[in-house]
């Protein structure tokens, strides 16, 4: 049990010290929403875009690049996998350098891959080798994000900082469903994908004019200080990693599969397949709106009522979706869509508040650190978890390539993280 309730204010050299703090004014800490974290949540939104360009897509690429259910899930293992393993390596190295170098830079190359996969991609292995970069090429986008926050906030604002720029990826992923259900019954996956990928260099061009006088260097480390004592042997840090890892088993194979998902409850309801993939992925960019509400209004609920109130909270109910939503398949559409706006509030809710709570927990030297094993094992459970959710697809609906009817089984396996989650906290 983590055995913490409220957002600690630090002394001075301990875990969650703010070592410069300042805003672009010389003012201080920040402490309320401002234009500076404006313009960083506005460049998540745009990079956020990519993130569910496949996912919106899947209905329609598995008859197209005559994909089974695992390959479709591996292409979005594939990008998952190729995010945790940039994740540690950026993280890492945002302890060494300024994380605004290694943010700035990611979000660049982020840009110039999601175009090269909009372009190029045009069956499975294309897809699978082009995605998968552009999961490498994001690595650097978040957890410096994140890092660049705990920078410049006081541990009491903290978490509404950060639920902010959480807040703003589920905008990016709603937008990029809303834009990918107009595109697709209209010009088909080209149009879709090139109208989603071209975010990523639209949220650099935002991040350099925002960040252009902000100075965030690297936190530096002290003599004797060791990764082993520092993460490995902070058993409060490892609970919230573990945690992490388990919350995203349930979150990411959710999001890979929720707009196939929706558009099989459209298509058994009698709709087209054009018609119920763009349906489909229009739906669930509700969801994700969801999601930006929760992260907002549960990181800052975390900074007063505690963090292991509200994770624990949003973990348990998320689990019980888990365990319910696939079986809603057949159900009225209004009943299936109930289900999942609360799937999707409680899944993400806890997101921001583990990430303000490991801000709070570990030296600012080793916190890249300690975010990139997260990343590792956290994106690498999301990794697996798509992949995994289309195989037990493929052999609950035999015979049925692209065509399911049978949901819950594949999504009560993303409950089984769920409940491991609740056990940490």
């Amino acid at each position: 049990m983590l055995g913490f309730d409220r957002a600690p204010v630090r002394p001075p050299g301990g875990p969650g010290e703010l070592l410069r703090g300042e805003s672009a004014m010389g003012e201080g800490p920040r402490t309320r929403f401002d234009l500076w974290l404006a313009g960083i949540c506005a460049s998540r939104v745009f990079n956020g875009l990519v993130f569910m360009s496949y996912a919106a897509a899947i209905p329609l690429l598995q008859r197209e690049w005559n994909m089974s259910g695992a390959q479709a899930g591996a292409i979005s293992s594939g990008f998952q996998l190729g995010y945790a393993v940039s994740l540690v390596a950026c993280s890492s190295l945002a302890d060494r350098v300024s994380p605004k170098k290694v943010y700035l830079w990611s979000l660049f190359l982020a840009g110039v891959a999601a175009l090269a996969f909009a372009l190029l991609a045009g069956d499975f292995l294309s897809g699978l080798v082009l995605y998968t970069v552009v999961g490498l090429a994001l690595g650097g986008t978040y957890t410096t994000g994140v890092m660049i926050i705990a920078d410049q906030y006081s541990p009491s604002s903290r978490g509404m900082a950060v639920g902010c720029f959480i807040a703003s990826t589920s905008c990016g992923y709603a937008l990029s469903l809303l834009l990918s259900g107009l595109a697709l019954p209209s010009g088909g996956y080209k149009l879709s994908f090139l109208l989603t990928c071209s975010g990523p260099l639209a949220g650099w061009a935002l991040a350099f004019l925002t960040l252009r006088s902000t100075r965030v260097d690297g936190a530096g480390r002290q003599e004797g200080e060791r990764f082993t004592r520092e993460v490995l042997r902070n058993r409060r840090a490892m609970l919230l990693i573990w945690g992490y890892t388990f919350h995203n088993w349930e979150l990411q194979g959710m999001w890979a599969w929720t707009p196939a998902f929706l558009a099989a409850c459209l298509a058994a309801a009698g709709a087209a397949q054009l018609q119920a993939a763009g349906s489909g992925a229009q739906m669930t960019s509700l969801f994700h709106l969801m999601g930006l509400v929760s992260s907002f209004s549960m990181g800052a609920l975390s900074d007063r009522m505690g963090r292991r109130t509200v994770m624990l909270a949003m973990a348990g109910l998320s689990t019980v979706c888990s365990f319910l939503f696939g079986w809603s398949i057949g159900l009225p559409l209004a009943v299936v869509l109930g289900l999942g706006g609360i799937y999707a509030f409680s899944s993400l809710g806890d997101s921001p508040v583990l990430s303000a709570a490991l801000t709070e927990s570990v030296k600012p030297s080793y916190l890249g650190s300690a975010l990139g094993l997260r990343s590792l094992m956290g994106f690498g459970a999301g990794a697996v978890a798509p992949l995994v959710f289309g195989a037990i697809l493929d052999w609950t609906n035999p015979g049925t390539k692209g065509s399911y009817e049978t949901w819950g089984w594949a999504f009560s396996a993303l409950g089984l993280g769920g409940v491991a989650a609740v056990w940490t906290i």
